[in-house]
C-alpha cells in the first residue's frame, strides 16, 4: 500500500506536492469515490485511481532529462496563453508524459530538469532538502559591498527573509556586473527580487547547476538524458 499522493507522483501525473493539491481540490477518485484525505492509501494494481476523470497507471519507465532552456519558454506542460513551453523543445521524442522539476522564469535561461518521476521532483524541489541552485546574473551597473554583504546574510523579499546566499562578483566593467549566486530556496523570481532588494537590476539570468549537476557545454535549446551517476546523486541528496 502507498499513499495516494505518492502513487499519483509514481504515475508521472504531477509532483507529490501538486498531487496533494489535486486531492484537496476533489479532482481525485479512488474506485469511483472522490477522496480528499491526504492519508489515504491505495493498493498498486488493485485500486482504480482517476485524476480529473482519467484513469492513471504507474509509469513503466522513468525519464530524467536535462534541458538548456532558452529565454521565451514557459516551464509548464501547457500554457493558457499558448506561449511556447519547455515540452515543445523535446520535439515529441519522449512519448511519456513528463513535467518540469521546479521552474525557470520565462525570461531566465539555463539548466532545467524534466521527469515523470514525482518522487524525484519532490526530492530536488522541496525546501527541506536545501538543494543548491547556482546562477550567473548579469546586473545593470554595479553591486555595492553593502549589497553583497546583505545578500550573504539574507534579504527581505515579499515580506520573507531569504536564507543567506553564496555570492561572488565575477566581473565588473562597461556598466555591467557579472555575479555568481547560489541559493537553496525556490521562491518566484527570487534571484531577481533579491538583487532588487539591494538596489541592483538583473538584465540576464542563467542557471548553471543544481547541486553538483552542471549544465556544462549543453547547447542552448538542446537536451540530454541525465547519467545514472547524476540521477543517483540527486536522489540521495
Amino acid at each position: 500500500m502507498v499513499r495516494l499522493q505518492k502513487y499519483i507522483a509514481m504515475c508521472g501525473v504531477a509532483s507529490r506536492r501538486a498531487a496533494e493539491e489535486l486531492i484537496q481540490r476533489g479532482q481525485v477518485r479512488v474506485n469511483g469515490e472522490v477522496v480528499r484525505e491526504l492519508g489515504t492509501k491505495v493498493e498498486v494494481g488493485a485500486d482504480a485511481v482517476e485524476v480529473a476523470g482519467k484513469l492513471i497507471k504507474a509509469a513503466s519507465k522513468n525519464y530524467y532529462i536535462m534541458l538548456n532552456k532558452p529565454v521565451g519558454y514557459v516551464s509548464t506542460v501547457k500554457d493558457q496563453f499558448d506561449r511556447p513551453t519547455v515540452i515543445d523543445l523535446l520535439q515529441d521524442e519522449i512519448k511519456s508524459r513528463i513535467f518540469p522539476v521546479g521552474r525557470l522564469d520565462y525570461d531566465t535561461q539555463g539548466l532545467l530538469l524534466l521527469t515523470n518521476d514525482g518522487d524525484f521532483t519532490y526530492k530536488v524541489t522541496h525546501p527541506k532538502f536545501k538543494v543548491d541552485k547556482t546562477y550567473i546574473a548579469t546586473l545593470k551597473g554595479g553591486l555595492t559591498i553593502r549589497g553583497l554583504q546583505m545578500l550573504r546574510r539574507g534579504v527581505v523579499i515579499d515580506g520573507y527573509k531569504t536564507a543567506p546566499a553564496e555570492v561572488e562578483i565575477l566581473s565588473a566593467e562597461q556598466g555591467k556586473t557579472m555575479v555568481r549566486i547560489t541559493i537553496h530556496e525556490g521562491k518566484n523570481r527570487q534571484v531577481r527580487k533579491m538583487m532588487e532588494a539591494v538596489g541592483s537590476k538583473v538584465t540576464a539570468l542563467e542557471r548553471i547547476s543544481i547541486g553538483k549537476v552542471a549544465l556544462g557545454n549543453l547547447p542552448l535549446g538542446r537536451w540530454r538524458y541525465l547519467t545514472s551517476h547524476e540521477i543517483n546523486y540527486l536522489k540521495n541528496l
